[in-house]
């Protein structure tokens, strides 16, 4: 058990919420629990399971937002829903098995190349435009954003809503609301294989939870009011200090 003080525990939930804010407007609030889970005390494993124990509070108050406001209707993305779930699930099987260090390399590039794109198309994601791949090939892409959220997860929420704005078509506002269900899939399966593992700091991921839930509301609100005027500066701010965080790391 965990000797973890009012202060501290007070820093992790005003974390969680500035975190949760950023998660359901851009993707990239683990760039601050991570760290603040490591701070406070707990062991990688630990931090990385308590991160998605807090996490999903945060996906699931901005996708209920959402779905009240008449922004997603998940009955409408079941099949999508199933392969995030699916590929979550063998990646987070699988970072038990294999070293994912590799991806630490790769993915500050990726992330940067992301927040270029946002910034040099200035028109991304405005309105909704015809879908450039099928429905199948899309699928195999929500699969393997799952698996890679369930091994690494950095900008998981950054990938998914990018996917669905380029190649099916979406707006941003939309591609973002889909993107909270998805990554909520993710986070609940990625969540139930730690949990068999043991690593939950259950008191700290539900304090934390708290400030996640009230930020995640907040930053739903936020993309349903002000749309692609919020959502693209966020995003291409988090990219580049998500990718500086794992170069840094590295």
């Amino acid at each position: 058990m965990l000797d973890i003080g009012w202060e501290v525990l007070t820093l992790l939930i005003i974390t969680g919420g500035v975190a949760g804010f950023i998660d359901a407007v851009a993707g990239g609030g683990g760039l601050l629990t991570m760290p603040a889970l490591l701070f406070a005390g707990l062991s990688p494993a630990q931090a990385v399971a308590t991160n998605k124990l807090q996490g999903s509070f945060g996906t699931f108050s901005a996708v209920r937002y959402f779905i009240k406001q008449g922004l997603l209707k998940p009955q409408n993305h079941l099949p999508e829903v199933v392969a995030v779930f699916v590929g979550a699930m063998l990646g987070a099987i699988a970072i038990q098995l294999i070293n994912p260090e590799f991806l630490g390399v790769i993915m500050p590039w990726v992330l940067i190349a992301v927040a270029c794109y946002f910034l040099l198309t200035p028109a991304i994601g405005d309105i909704e435009k015809e879908a450039k791949l099928s429905k199948l090939a899309v699928l195999g892409m929500m699969f393997s954003i799952g698996a890679y959220d369930g091994f690494f997860g950095p900008g998981t929420g950054t990938f998914f809503a990018l996917i669905l704005v380029v190649f099916s078509g979406l707006s941003l506002k939309a591609a973002t609301a889909q993107a909270k269900l998805y990554n909520f899939t993710s986070n609940i399966v990625s969540l139930a294989v730690f949990i068999v593992g043991g690593n939950v700091v259950w008191q700290v991921g539900l304090m934390m939870a708290l400030g996640q839930s009230t930020g995640a509301y907040l930053g739903a609100k936020m993309v349903h009011f002000k749309g692609v005027k919020i959502i693209r500066p966020i995003t291409i701010v988090m990219c580049i200090a998500m990718s500086m965080a794992l170069i840094i790391k590295g």
